[in-house]
């Protein structure tokens, strides 16, 4: 398993989250999803995240209810993803956001930085951690269920006019 952290940037190095969420190859999961985020390529799964944006989720990121942190992988000092969560404060509930860049999937990030999220949750009285995977992702959902999640409902959708399996998970801290 790999030694992380959570590291929480500073506006000036939003660089590497505007080149994470620029890849192709790295969104290419969220490729074809019907959401409607303000730059949102639906034919890549990228999402633009042009400087002018940068105060913007700085400002979001002093929201109590929303954690944001890069994974820094610590052996070699450099930023392999994201990590984050949104509190729905009414039911305890946040969802949580993972993103590995493409060349570092599979390599032991995924299981250590929620963890570390866990923990961040935990401090912050959450109740419940929870997201949505395609079954079609079965090395993130076999993570999932090695943490403690549990698959609460599953869902079909139609994406890139193929129909695919939802699973929702969500653990109780």
């Amino acid at each position: 398993m790999k030694k992380v952290e959570l590291y929480v940037p500073s506006i000036e190095e939003f660089g590497f989250r505007q080149e994470l969420l620029s890849d192709p190859n790295t969104m290419e999961y969220n490729k074809g999803e019907k959401v409607s985020y303000m730059g949102y390529h639906y034919d890549t799964g990228c999402i633009d995240f042009p400087k002018e944006r940068w105060k913007d989720f700085e400002e979001k990121m002093k929201n109590p209810n929303f954690f944001y942190a890069y994974i820094k992988d610590l052996d070699t000092q450099e930023f392999v993803g994201e990590i984050s969560f949104k509190l729905d404060s009414s039911i305890g509930k946040a969802n949580l956001g993972i993103i590995i860049k493409a060349d570092k999937r599979g390599q032991g990030y995924m299981k250590p930085s929620i963890k570390l999220l866990i923990k961040e949750a935990r401090m912050r009285k959450i109740k419940f951690l929870a997201d949505s995977v395609s079954a079609s992702r079965e090395a993130a959902l076999h993570n999932f269920y090695k943490l403690g999640f549990k698959k609460i409902n599953e869902y079909k959708i139609t994406k890139n006019g193929i129909l695919d399996t939802i699973a929702a998970i969500e653990m109780k801290l």
